[in-house]
């Protein structure tokens, strides 16, 4: 049978390869749930391979001068940007997210390349004068084999940008895309297979009950690097334990809080909780600030400008630029996010605008919803509390500062928040307050090269897009030479 997005094998050892068992599993149009393509329904088989390719080949790449290896992810980076176009069409077809942002996402990932492959120098250990008479250092060795567990909003941008740090610290990567939208990561099989030294990266398809379970169970694999829920996060932490002791790092969920002064404009608040909400990406963004606290004094005419704007948002064809938002992800986040549309019915909270699948034949077919918000939304709800991952914003209102900061810190997540005002001293006491691992002043949504991205409390362990990134791939040995 044919399809219209051709790519279906996979990359371990260098070769491209279907699953040792030969099935393979179907990849749906979120827009249209028509069949676009397959890909490789792998087995623990397929990780054990994957693992013993890298194993063998990591020692060779981490032998690389940094000058060497460095030139290496430039030009597969050079390669990527080649097929830039390709891996557009092929993301926007198999994610649902509009043709228009999506359009950065192949150059972020070389970025992250770029600047990873002129980091290496900086992987350097120290002296410690621990006696006077011998010699004390660390040197930074990796790991070996680390693998990577890709979500579903951005899978090439997180297969690339996010082990760009891997490769520069001398390991060689399995990557596991995500079960909804792989297509883009057989594309980028074909283009590292000619870019990267056989076995240094590695993409192994299907689903995360077999082949992330046995990434993360396998004992050769003792870094792990995932973005997704929470709940699957501590699942991850639990299995990885049973079987030895690794070093997991997780950006997980947020419920992200957007606080506006009074002493804002109400025009451009309301333009920040649209752009924070990442409706290009229908909400499925874990950095999106789902949650818009209005002082009180502002909060009407801030919530009136927001549901115009939101109402406003074109629902329609991800291929078509002028879409502003296109279906969700899959039919099992479809209606998920549904779900909170029933139990909003009965919790008090007052739907503004969407709040359902969108009318008309042109939307019978998909996973669609309408861009939706609900004012009134308190601590108690589940609209509060619960991460969507969908585009919903839920708007509250506050009166004094320490209100605010409470109700910003009233949820298990902590990974993003947005404080805006014209006062800095107010800007940065409640940024200092916000228990959040990344937060914007009179911004949101912004990821800048080189700084730090992750979560505190349930959004997540360890930091990434930063040069702590590239050193949590090594491990640090100390030697002492014994000259005394």
């Amino acid at each position: 049978m044919a399809y219209a997005i051709e790519h279906d094998r996979m990359l371990i050892g260098g070769e491209l390869v279907h699953a040792s068992g030969g099935e393979f599993d179907l990849s749906i149009n979120p827009a249209t749930e028509e069949v676009i393509g397959r890909s490789p329904r792998s087995t623990a088989e397929d990780v054990e391979r994957a693992f013993a390719a890298a194993d063998a080949a990591w020692p060779a790449w981490a032998a690389l001068t940094p000058s060497e290896r460095g030139a290496r992810m430039r030009a597969f980076g050079k390669a990527l940007r080649a097929r830039a176009e390709d891996f557009l069409r092929i993301e926007v077809a198999d994610t649902g997210n509009t043709i228009t942002p999506m359009r950065g996402d192949v150059g972020h990932a070389v970025d992250s390349l770029t600047y990873y492959a002129g980091l290496i120098h900086e992987l350097k250990g120290e002296t410690i004068p621990a006696t006077a008479e011998n010699l004390h250092l660390t040197l930074r060795e990796p790991y070996g084999v680390v693998a990577r567990i890709a979500p579903f909003n951005h899978p090439l941008m997180f297969a690339v940008a996010r082990t760009a740090a891997m490769l520069a610290a001398g390991n060689a990567v399995i990557v596991k895309p995500p079960e909804t939208s792989p297509l883009s990561a057989l594309l980028l099989a074909e283009v590292a297979r000619e870019a990267l030294p056989a076995g240094v990266f590695n993409i192994v398809t299907g689903p995360g009950a077999t082949v992330g379970n046995a990434i993360v169970r396998h004992p050769g694999i003792k870094r792990i690097a995932f973005i997704g829920s929470p709940q699957t996060g501590r699942a991850i932490q639990r299995s990885a334990a049973e079987v030895a002791v690794k070093h997991v790092t997780l950006e997980l969920g947020g419920k992200n809080p957007l606080i506006a002064f009074p002493d804002t404009d109400p025009d451009i608040i309301a333009a920040a909780a649209v752009r924070g909400m990442n409706f290009s990406w229908q909400g499925q963004s874990c950095g999106s600030t789902s949650r818009l606290l209005l002082h009180e004094d502002i909060h009407d005419a801030v919530l009136e400008r927001v549901v115009s704007a939101v109402a406003g948002l074109r629902l329609g064809d991800p291929f078509d630029p002028a879409t502003d938002m296109g279906p969700v992800n899959s039919r099992i986040q479809h209606e998920k996010v549904l779900s909170f549309f029933e139990t909003a019915r009965h919790d008090g909270s007052r739907l503004m605008t969407g709040g359902r699948r969108p009318p008309g034949e042109r939307f019978a077919k998909g996973f669609w919803v309408e861009p939706t918000v609900y004012a009134d939304v308190k601590p108690g709800m589940r609209l509060w509390q619960e991460e969507v991952f969908g585009p919903i914003l839920s708007v509250g209102r506050w009166k004094t500062v320490d209100e605010a900061v409470e109700l910003a810190n009233s949820t298990e997540y902590g990974l993003t928040g947005a404080v805006w005002t014209n006062d800095i001293r107010n800007a940065l006491n409640v940024a200092r307050r916000i228990r959040s691992g990344h937060v914007w002043i009179n911004g949101c949504s912004n990821h800048f090269l080189g700084v730090p991205f992750g979560g505190m409390k349930n959004s997540g362990v360890g930091r990434e897009e930063g040069i702590e990134e590239m050193i949590s791939y090594t491990e640090a040995k100390t030697i002492n030479i014994m000259l005394g």
